[in-house]
């Protein structure tokens, strides 16, 4: 797997300060996409075990809250098994600390219905990762309004709760941002 960047002060995918990992490969190629160069699954630099290490090193402070996995496309079946040791070691490392992931698969149809059971990965990635936003980007309905997410049609999933219930269970935004001035 190749990747197109890694963002070590990341604070658009996902709460608090994070690091994010974007991978290179997708075959959703949506209209509008904000990271097109990220389609090709040659783009970029090879993923290496340099590379988790340097992800890991980068977790290290206290304020970075979690890792974040987009694309291209983290849950393509032939990015999952460069994504599966990185992920381990942050749950190894920082078990603290959150993992969200991009994907435009959808969690119940696809990666559940479709890639579970067939890529060895998917279940277990599944079962490291927090929050999932899921569904491809509709250009149409885009809604920068929107807390994590481009368009209307995606969700953000809770996905532990979710396999325990064995139904999605989606996060949702705090009624009001916390007030700063507060002691």
């Amino acid at each position: 797997m190749n990747y197109a960047d890694i963002k070590k002060l990341d604070i658009a995918n996902g709460p608090g300060i994070r690091v994010s990992v974007f991978v290179s490969g997708c075959t959703h190629h949506c209209k509008g996409c904000f990271n097109e160069e990220a389609w090709d699954f040659k783009y970029g630099k090879p993923f290496t075990d340099d590379t988790i290490e340097e992800v890991i090193e980068a977790m290290k402070p206290d304020y970075i809250y979690g890792l974040s996995l987009l694309g291209g496309e983290p849950m393509e079946p032939a990015n999952q098994a460069a994504l599966l040791p990185l992920v381990r070691r942050v749950r190894e490392v920082y078990p603290q600390k959150t993992v969200w992931c991009y994907s435009g698969y959808l969690f119940d149809r696809d990666l559940l219905g479709r890639f579970a059971g067939h890529v060895p990965e998917t279940e277990e990635l599944l079962s490291m990762i927090d929050v999932l936003v899921d569904g491809e980007f509709v250009e149409d309905l885009k809604d920068l309004s929107l807390w994590y997410k481009g368009s209307s049609n995606q969700r953000v999933i809770l996905v532990q709760e979710s396999l325990a219930a064995d139904e999605v269970v989606l996060w949702t935004p705090p009624e009001e941002l916390p007030d700063k001035n507060r002691a």
